[in-house]
C-alpha cells in the first residue's frame, strides 16, 4: 500500500525503541522455584499449566492491528468448537497506525491477561511487529507470580524469549490466532500443550508418485545429535532484541530459527550479528525453520539461503540442519521455548526430553 512502511522497515527502523529500558525484578526466587512442574525440569524453568477442554484463553493483540474481524470470529468459534473460551482483551480492536492501539493498552492487556485468575492461557491473535515494543512495559512480577501458557510465533519472538529470560517460564512457538488451524497444527498444540507429550518434532511425510520424498524435505548442514535447551524464534525479531536484556542465556542451547521475505544479504547481516554478539557460538546445535520469499533475485546476483547458512552454521563444528516446519507456513510445529531436547541433524528431527506443562 502506498505510504505504508514495509516490514523491513518497520522491524528494523524500531531497534532503538529498546534501549535505555529499566530491568525489572522477575520475581521472588523462592516462590519460582517452589512451583510445580510436570517433570524434571531444566534448573530454573517454570512450566505453566497445560490447556484443558472448559478452560479460558485470553486474546491479546501484541502487534499490529487486525482490520478485518473475521478472522477473529473464526477463532472464537473455533476455540469453542474445542470446548475451549476465548476471552478478548479489552485493546483487541483498538488501531494506532498500523498498531493495534497504543503501546501502554497493548501491554495492559498482556498484563491483565496474566492478572486474571479465569484465563488459563494467553493466544496472540497476530503478528507483524510492535511487541518488542511493550517489553519496558510489562509488569513482570505479575507474569512471574501467574505462570500460563503464552504461544504465538513471527513478532511474538519478543515476548516468548524475554518472558523465559525474565520468569523462566516455558513460552511456545506456534501458530498465532489467525493462522489457519488445520489438522496438523491442532495435533501439536494438542499434544505439546494439552497432554504435555514429549513428543519428537519430525516433518510429515506425504504420500506422493515419486521415488522419493519431495515436499517437507530437510536438509543436513552438520551431522550429529546434541541436546540442550531450546530456545530461538523468528531471526529478524531476534536480532532487533539484542543487547536490550530482554534475552535469555543462551550457553549450550539448542537453537532455532526461521524467517519471511528476507533477501539473503538480509539473513547474512543477521547472522553475522548473532556471531558477533556471541550467541551463535553458544548454541549446542541449530535448527533452520522456513523462510518464505526469500530468493536470491533472478540471475542468482547474490549468495543464497543455504550458503549464507553454510557460511554462518557450518563453521560453528555443531549439529545443524535446515528446512523443519517451524515458521511462516501453514502447517508448523508447536515448540516449547525452555526445555531441554536432542536434535538429530541426520534425521532432521527435535525430540523433547520432558514435558512442557505441569
Amino acid at each position: 500500500m502506498p505510504g505504508m512502511p514495509t516490514r523491513r522497515e518497520l522491524l528494523h527502523s524500531s531497534a532503538l525503541a529498546l534501549f535505555g529500558s529499566l530491568m525489572a525484578d522477575p520475581g521472588d526466587a523462592a516462590w519460582l522455584r517452589s512451583v510445580k512442574t510436570g517433570g524434571p525440569p531444566a534448573p530454573g524453568i517454570v512450566k505453566p499449566a497445560r490447556l484443558r477442554e472448559g478452560d479460558t484463553v485470553g486474546l491479546v493483540m501484541p502487534s499490529f492491528a487486525q482490520w478485518d474481524p473475521v478472522p477473529i470470529d473464526i477463532l472464537l468459534d473455533t476455540l469453542k468448537a474445542l470446548n475451549l473460551e476465548g476471552k478478548p482483551g479489552k485493546h483487541l480492536f483498538d488501531r494506532r497506525g498500523y498498531f493495534a492501539g497504543r503501546d501502554e493498552d497493548r501491554a495492559a492487556d498482556v498484563n491483565a491477561m496474566f492478572a486474571d485468575p479465569e484465563v488459563k492461557a494467553v493466544h496472540c491473535v497476530r503478528g507483524g511487529w510492535g511487541a518488542a515494543r511493550l517489553l519496558p512495559l510489562l509488569d513482570w512480577n505479575t507474569i512471574a507470580r501467574n505462570p500460563k501458557i503464552l504461544v504465538g510465533y513471527s513478532d511474538i519472538t519478543a515476548l516468548l524469549l524475554s518472558l523465559h529470560a525474565r520468569t523462566g517460564l516455558v513460552t511456545f512457538h506456534g501458530p498465532v490466532g489467525v493462522s489457519t488451524w488445520n489438522t496438523f497444527n491442532l495435533d501439536w498444540m494438542k499434544r505439546v500443550m494439552w497432554n504435555g507429550e514429549a513428543v519428537t518434532f519430525a516433518n510429515l511425510k506425504e504420500p506422493n508418485d515419486t521415488l522419493v520424498p519431495v515436499k517437507n524435505r530437510t536438509r543436513t548442514i552438520t551431522p550429529g545429535k546434541a541436546r540442550g535447551r531450546l530456545l530461538g524464534g523468528n531471526l529478524t525479531v531476534f536480532t532487533t532484541i539484542v543487547g536490550s536484556g530482554f534475552l535469555p542465556d543462551f550457553k549450550d542451547c539448542i537453537l532455532f530459527l526461521e524467517d519471511v521475505e528476507e533477501a539473503p544479504y538480509s539473513l547474512d547481516r543477521m547472522f553475522t550479528q548473532l556471531k558477533l554478539a556471541g550467541i551463535l557460538a553458544q548454541a549446542k546445535g541449530v535448527v533452520w525453520g522456513t523462510c518464505d520469499k526469500c530468493d536470491p533475485g533472478e540471475g542468482f546476483g547474490s549468495l543464497t539461503v543455504p550458503d549464507v547458512l553454510d557460511d554462518h552454521l557450518k563453521p560453528l563444528g555443531v549439529p545443524a540442519y535446515a528446512g523443519a516446519m517451524i515458521g511462516h507456513v501453514d502447517r508448523q510445529f508447536t515448540l516449547p521455548l525452555g526445555v531441554q531436547v536432542e536434535l538429530d541433524a541426520d534425521a532432521g528431527t527435535i525430540t523433547m526430553l520432558e514435558s512442557a506443562v505441569a
